[in-house]
């Protein structure tokens, strides 16, 4: 809810500071006070589309700050997180500057910000209703979210969202394992060979380093066997263990004449020839163990070539060819089990479309329950602000399927008998326009959620019962939201709960505009110069405390 306007250098404005408040809020004056330039400061701090150039002549920059005020549960707060502009207390200050040459800088709260997250964020805080608006209620691209709330249908759009939400799951899901599995197929001959290959050969993790290792022993025991065999023959037989046997048999029989001289010689050579027989068994455990597997060299090395040769045709490391294999024993039994994933996935994504046409036809019904509801409404409405002739129509379309259904509404109108309907900015006049929109709004009333509604001369052209049916309808909906209203209509002014009339002053060479709050005596002086013109008499007063004692009473 807007609270407090500022305003410096704007066109005709120095200096204006307005302080709002709920309800309907009335601004009058004569033409070219003023009034105009007040909805073009607005749209200004806004970023809506507006003049060019608006800093007052002589001033170095334009400036406008608007002040507003957010209930706890305010969407634009959802705006200012995304933003990341904190919110204190509910309060929320908007600063643009215009600098001369019509340089443009905003911001939020003392944070810069960008045009497009100003209008998203006013989007949610100012609605203007006019013949030159493109937000509110001519964008038809908002009628069935308007339409949806004025039925109440919020549980069905919620249902219809959840419901597009699993279809499109199951949809995504069934065309992944399509895909998948179509990826699949296309390599499903050399998986099935690799694998088969793969699986014969069995290649564990460490296996190559291990057959490495293993054939480098083998390798280096074929190279050294000779000589370990020419030492086992230099050792036992007939050599170093024999001829130390045949010297112990003539030192034992040379010992007896000898008379000990020959002890210690025997002594020694006796731990010798033992030492010579320890030698010879070692040395013959070692050839033992070379004649053990005498193909094991050849089998060591057919398995390790084979480790490899897959290795460098699959492109891995050998010790990766385990994992290569165990990935493509994977592979095929996704392919194998993909018919039977593709079946239950068909099956969801059937249920799925299944649930959401149901979500979407109660939804579709319910929209065209609610727009009948909502012509009802607006013949109502229309009829005492003299368009009882005119047809207001919500239609009901087919559109793309999406997470609010697949129906689409669009508000028409026709404002002659038999005239076809057509979009209600195009096939109303000006006046027209301003009285379907304040029908439509209130007929709407549900959606105002804390916005500050603008309505711009929608009087126009319309008097007497008209306007006082017009005055009506504002009050009607200001009393659950903030309702500004530009007005030349007695009868609307008479309505209003906060009255401010517009001024022109000249000081010097300068024309400059100026605001006033009206206290009653002066509403009742503003009122009878609306209805009689410049020159005020006491019979337009009396009319004048007439009006508000009606609006009073």
């Amino acid at each position: 809810m807007l609270r407090h306007l500022h305003i410096r250098d704007m066109l005709i404005i120095d200096r204006l500071d307005m302080a709002f408040r709920p309800g309907l809020n009335v601004i009058t004056g004569e033409t070219g006070a003023g009034k105009s330039i007040l909805l073009d400061s607005l749209g200004f701090v806004l970023g809506w589309r507006g003049r060019a150039e608006l800093v007052r002549q002589g001033a170095a920059q334009g400036e406008v700050t608007a002040e507003f005020e957010l209930d706890a549960d305010h969407p634009g707060r959802a705006v200012l997180a995304e933003a990341g502009i904190a919110v204190e207390d509910g309060e929320v200050i908007l600063r643009r500057v215009n600098a001369e040459g019509g340089r443009k800088t905003a911001w939020i709260n003392s944070v810069r910000v960008s045009g497009e997250v100003l209008r998203a964020l006013s989007e949610t805080l100012v609605e203007l209703q006019g013949q030159g608006d493109d937000r509110g209620l001519l964008d038809a691209r908002g009628h069935r979210r308007l339409l949806d709330a004025h039925g109440g249908l919020e549980d069905l759009v919620a249902a219809t969202r959840a419901a597009w939400a699993r279809r499109r799951a199951a949809e995504r899901a069934l065309d992944e394992v399509r895909r998948a599995r179509d990826a699949l197929l296309e390599e499903e001959e050399f998986l099935r060979h690799a694998a088969g290959e793969l699986r014969v050969l069995d290649p564990r993790p460490g296996e190559d380093a291990a057959l490495d290792t293993e054939r480098r022993a083998l390798q280096a025991g074929a190279r050294i066997r000779g000589d370990i065999e020419r030492a086992h023959a230099g050792i036992g037989g007939e050599g170093a263990e024999g001829l130390a046997a045949d010297a112990m048999r003539w030192l034992d029989g040379a010992a007896a004449q000898a008379d000990g001289r020959l002890d210690a010689a025997i002594a020694a050579l006796a731990r010798a020839m033992d030492a010579i027989g320890e030698a010879e068994q070692e040395v013959a455990a070692a050839l033992d163990a070379l004649e053990d597997d005498p193909g094991r060299l050849e089998a060591v090395e057919e398995r390790l070539f084979a480790i490899r040769g897959l290795a460098r045709k699959h492109g891995v490391q050998p010790d990766g060819l385990a994992e290569f294999a165990a990935g493509l024993e994977t592979r095929l039994a996704a392919l194998d089990a993909s018919d039977g994933d593709m079946d239950r996935l068909a099956r969801e994504a059937r249920e799925a479309g299944a649930a959401f046409a149901a979500a979407d036809a109660a939804l579709r019904a319910g929209r065209e329950a609610a727009a009948r509801a909502l012509e009802a409404d607006m013949a109502r409405e229309l009829e005492p602000l003299k368009l009882g002739r005119a047809v207001f129509q919500v239609e009901i379309a087919d559109g793309a399927p999406g997470p609010e259904g697949s129906s689409e509404a669009t508000f028409v109108v026709a404002t002659n008998p038999g005239a076809p309907p057509g979009p209600l900015g195009r096939v109303a006049s000006g006046g027209e326009l301003s009285r379907f929109l304040l029908a439509l709004k209130v007929s709407l009333t549900r959606e105002a959620r804390g916005l500050t509604l603008i309505f711009d001369e929608i009087d126009r052209g319309v008097g007497g019962a008209t306007a006082d049916a017009v005055g009506r309808r504002l009050a009607r909906l200001a009393e659950g939201a903030q309702v500004l209203v530009v007005t030349h209509s007695p009868q609307v002014a008479a309505r209003g709960a906060h009255h401010w009339r517009t001024e022109k002053r000249v000081e010097g060479d300068e024309t400059l505009s100026r605001v006033v709050a009206l206290a009653p005596a002066d509403r009742v002086d503003e009122i009878a110069r609306m209805i009689s013109g410049d020159t005020v008499t006491e019979a337009a007063r009396e009319a004048a405390r007439a009006l508000l004692a009606d609006v009073a009473a």
